[in-house]
């Protein structure tokens, strides 16, 4: 967006309070996470929500928005942000730091990726660490406690959701990501909205376990992608007059053709992590899903791409070390010690890595059909006479239908971890 024009200069006059604090002389474009899904709704499209294991994400994205006038996320999840660079700290000086060097002019939010919550202890600890997160910019949080049963899933969530201001934005989860034959149930989704409902806690999002799975599937091993699009949709419809869309996780891997059609079952907001981490670490990928080519049992780098081929073989031996194999998912765990090292390659090779992840951010916007949601995104601030983006939504239902009695249960949890 123009950051002269009226709109964008109202805009900054409506940003969330604790955005006011942090950023109030700065011409950030950074809003509630609540506005951009409205404007999704409004405009029907997808908000691209990119995970920044390494700080150069945060800089492609922003530039991709701002070339698309497309309103994002910027998102980490409570595990990421112990093995990245990027951190909940960090993080908003990044994007102030990136947001500045373009000029401003993208819109965008801070998300809290899956703030995973594993019992009423993390519902304590989750208090003041939320605190000092939201403080310091964060303007949307996703809350999920999917690892527990239906009922202790529902009271955690709702602990925490009620506590969080309501002028950010909230996601919630049902149904941990496993990958392909994993689906939520329509009825698990009911009563999980149904019951935050009743207790006046309002989401945006509903992440469900949908067929997607965290990383890259690898075929090697008979792992394909299983996205249930009919589930989806069943789920979405049943949720829909609550006010929640879906939000779709794991969608690194997936055809752009079948991402574009997300739109049709009920998404409004499209997780992209693994992806740009193959991009900066220069691994081959699948030019249609971007899914990382695992060939002889090993990634393959290619040389033209990425970060510079000695530091990659610095990364493949520290993997090594840890006994990692050379086609592991834990590869993601490198990105904190290397982190530094990514931002000290020689420019041209800083260059080709944004350059890269800007292309494939800007795929998205416009597979999502989000370009133009930025003014969206100002036009909904518009009418509204303050900063408060608190939903107005109704309760449609009794505290009293959602008890432990009542709960559609769940079989137990087989004790690994999905919560990133």
């Amino acid at each position: 967006m123009d950051v002269n024009s009226k709109s964008y200069q109202e805009l900054l006059k409506k940003r969330p309070l604790n955005v006011q604090a942090r950023f109030g002389s700065e011409a950030i474009g950074l809003v509630s996470g609540r506005d951009i899904v409205a404007a999704a709704k409004e405009v029907d499209s997808i908000v691209l929500a990119a995970n920044a294991r390494h700080p150069l994400v945060i800089k492609a994205v922003l530039q991709a928005a701002k070339k698309k006038n497309a309103a994002v996320l910027i998102e980490l999840a409570k595990s990421e942000s112990t093995y990245c660079g990027s951190n909940y700290d960090n993080i908003p000086e990044y994007a102030l730091k990136y947001s500045s060097e373009m000029g401003h002019g993208a819109v965008f939010g801070l998300h809290v990726d899956h703030y995973a919550i594993k019992g009423h202890e993390d519902v304590l600890k989750g208090v003041a660490h939320l605190s000092k997160i939201l403080v310091n910019g964060f303007t949307s949080v996703a809350i999920d406690a999917s690892h527990l049963d239906d009922y202790d899933n529902f009271v955690a969530t709702r602990s925490i959701a009620g506590w969080l201001p309501s002028e950010l934005g909230l996601e919630v989860e049902v149904g941990e990501i496993k990958g392909p034959g994993e689906l939520s149930t329509v009825e698990e989704a009911k009563y999980f909205i149904g019951g935050l409902n009743a207790w006046g806690i309002f989401p945006d999002y509903l992440a469900i376990s949908n067929g997607s799975l965290h990383g890259t599937y690898d075929p090697t091993v008979g792992q394909m992608e299983g996205i249930d699009l009919i589930r989806t949709k069943e789920i979405a419809d049943a949720i829909a007059p609550y006010g929640v869309a879906i939000a779709q996780h794991g969608i690194s891997g997936t055809p752009l053709g079948k991402v574009s059609t997300f739109r049709k079952y009920g998404i409004r907001k499209g997780n992209v992590a693994t992806l740009f981490q193959n991009i900066y670490f220069g691994i081959r990928m699948d030019p249609e899903t971007g899914n990382a080519i695992t060939e002889g049992g090993t990634y393959t780098k290619e040389p033209d791409r990425g970060i510079s081929a000695e530091l990659w073989n610095e990364i493949v031996a520290a993997g090594d070390s840890k006994g990692m194999s050379r086609k592991s998912g834990d590869y993601k765990k490198l990105n904190l010690p290397f982190c530094d090292r990514i931002l000290a390659e020689p420019q041209p090779i800083i260059d080709r890595i944004v350059d890269e992840m800007q292309y494939w951010a800007e795929k998205f916007i416009v597979a999502f059909g989000a370009e133009g949601s930025a003014d969206a995104v100002a036009e909904i601030m518009s009418r509204r006479p303050d900063h408060n983006a608190s939903p107005d939504r109704k309760v449609l239902g009794s505290r009293a239908d959602f008890t432990a009695k009542n709960a559609p249960g769940k079989g137990a949890n087989d004790g690994k971890n999905y919560d990133d």
